[in-house]
């Protein structure tokens, strides 16, 4: 079977509630997968939103979220976890809030999408010295057995 990600919180092309956003608590939805191949010896969480300021004109991908050498056994991220309580040797990366944690969606007009991408890798990474979305993916670079994505939509209410 394909590795799944998936989210009690949301359905794939679906809504995110505000508490996930800046408009509610701001805390990291819940996740889960399942299936991760053989061979997988860690995961890379990476969130972002392609549609960046505006869907109708984007001009960049803002980062949202970076985790890396999360245990492919863990099967799951509980709402709001906070580095503390990041499955044991979990690693992150910097947002482009530079910032070393969740950053929920925020847009500043229209309606965004948000891809959370969820990586298997056959190495663990080790530490990157948290690192921005394009030092992580240059250390991820022929490393990649299989990818499971989960698209969240939001628009701000005004």
């Amino acid at each position: 079977m394909p590795m799944t990600l998936g989210s009690p919180a949301f359905a794939h092309n679906a809504d995110i509630p505000a508490l996930y956003t800046c408009d509610g608590s701001d805390l990291s939805p819940p996740l889960a997968w399942t299936d991760p191949p053989d061979g997988t010896h860690s995961l890379v969480l990476i969130v972002d939103d392609p549609d960046a300021p505006d869907p109708a004109a984007p001009k960049t991908t803002w980062v949202h979220w970076l985790l890396y050498d999360l245990p492919p056994t863990a099967g799951n991220l509980p709402a709001g976890v906070i580095e503390d309580d990041l499955p044991q040797g979990t690693q992150a990366g910097v947002n482009d809030w530079k910032h070393c944690r969740y950053g929920g969606p925020c847009p500043p007009v229209g309606k965004h999408r948000y891809f959370h991408k969820l990586y298997a890798l056959d190495v663990k990474l080790g530490d990157l010295h948290q690192p921005t979305k394009a030092a992580l993916e240059k250390a991820m670079d022929g490393h990649v057995l299989e990818k499971a994505e989960l698209v969240g939509h939001y628009q701000r209410q005004r």
